[in-house]
């Protein structure tokens, strides 16, 4: 089996959340969409970190040569 991209897998993710809003399953099928959620959750979740790890900024120093540095947000 083909491993799901990011993008497969949050529209996977939001499809189980309005199933699982629309209250129309049994308490079994309930669980069973919610603990795929948790885990589809979690791989994005990865994919992010991982993605994020990988980020890097060009930025142009005084002598207008550009150097690499690692990618940090704001709030960190």
């Amino acid at each position: 089996m083909a491993k799901k991209t990011f993008e497969q897998s949050i529209n996977e993710l939001e499809e189980i959340i309005n199933t699982l809003e629309s209250g129309e399953l049994s308490l079994e099928e309930s669980f069973k969409k919610f603990e795929k959620g948790v885990t589809l959750s979690k791989l994005c979740s990865q994919r992010l970190d991982e993605t994020e790890k990988k980020v890097t900024v060009l930025l142009q120093n005084s002598n207008e040569e550009y150097v690499e540095k690692p990618f940090l947000p704001d709030d960190k």
